[in-house]
């Protein structure tokens, strides 16, 4: 732990647990839910009751992969005093290893309870997906061959993130899955996999030297830039395909009102490294936010005028 990341006074209990929660990845939790949502409206599918479940279900997932992956990287080694990401509680000691599982355990248990009422809206399918997200973000940075360690990190993003949060949401709405979600899901776990790699592209010395083998450390820095711009080019080249072929409404370009933040951002990576990333990282994730926003607006104003 460097003394920059130490902080002045110990926050105190509850504060320990809202760093622990990470606030700031919780938009990328959103996002698809709002998103899914906003389909669902267009197509005169949308129920408040599911698509509030799905967005509380979204949200405590989330929280509790980020408890997970604090205490697998802790014990993993893979949080050390060279680390230039955001505080670790349970390596910083903030929080013991028991009171971080205690609490991802917690967690996990609420989003199962309202996972219950989604199962019993849209049926067996869903709790496919629920148990395969929770499965999945144990086995981020937990287990024999954690996928975050070998550069499986985008492709689990882009699955739960994108497809599964996106499309489930719809579903439970509608009992389908329409290609306007389908595209709008593409879009989005594109874009929340742009976090990612803006994550792994700051920690690629300290990965390297703590045997993880992310995609940033397999292509190198050059590859990782490349890799960041092609995910924010496609997804709104995905975006601008489902408009050309009609299978979303054209009032969905409205997020690319967002296209401005995407390239600013893309210039500001190319140039950054070490702990400045993480102000990077973060506006990632606004983006991420933005873009699902009017896309959003986008569809709900083609809803009213259907």
């Amino acid at each position: 732990m460097t003394l920059e990341q130490l902080p002045a006074e110990h926050p105190g209990f509850w504060r320990s647990w809202l760093i622990a929660a990470r606030p700031k990845t919780l938009p990328a939790a959103a996002a698809p839910v709002i998103l899914g949502s906003a389909v669902a409206f267009a197509e005169d599918g949308f129920r408040l009751g599911p698509a509030l479940a799905a967005l509380a279900g979204a949200l405590l997932l989330q929280i509790g992969a980020n408890f997970a992956n604090d205490y697998f990287d802790y014990k993993k080694g893979a949080d050390t005093t060279a680390r230039l990401g955001p505080l670790r509680v349970t390596q910083s000691g903030l929080l013991s290893a028991s009171q971080v599982i205690g609490g991802m355990i917690v967690v996990f248990g609420l989003a199962a309870l309202i996972g219950g009422y989604l199962i019993a809206v849209g049926g067996w399918p869903v709790a496919v997906i629920g148990l395969l997200s929770i499965m999945a973000a144990l086995a981020y940075t937990g287990g024999p061959y954690p996928l975050g360690y070998n550069g499986l990190g985008e492709v689990f993003v882009f699955i739960f993130f994108g497809l599964a949060a996106t499309c489930g949401t719809y579903f439970v709405q509608t009992g389908m899955v329409s290609a306007a979600v389908l595209y709008a899901a593409i879009s989005v776990g594109l874009l929340i996999c742009a976090i990612l790699v803006v994550n792994n592209l700051r920690d690629i010395e300290t990965d390297r030297a703590s045997g993880k083998r992310t995609q940033a450390v397999r292509l190198g820095e050059l590859g990782t830039l490349r890799e960041y711009n092609t995910l924010l080019a496609l997804a709104y080249g995905v975006l601008a395909f489902a408009a050309l072929t009609r299978a979303v409404s054209p009032w969905a370009l409205l997020a690319f009102g967002s296209a401005p933040k995407a390239f600013s951002l893309a210039r500001q990576v190319a140039v950054t490294r070490g702990r400045e990333l993480n102000r990077l990282l973060g506006a990632t994730g606004q983006l991420v936010l933005l873009f699902s926003v009017l896309y959003s607006v986008g569809l709900v104003v083609s809803g009213f005028l259907r």
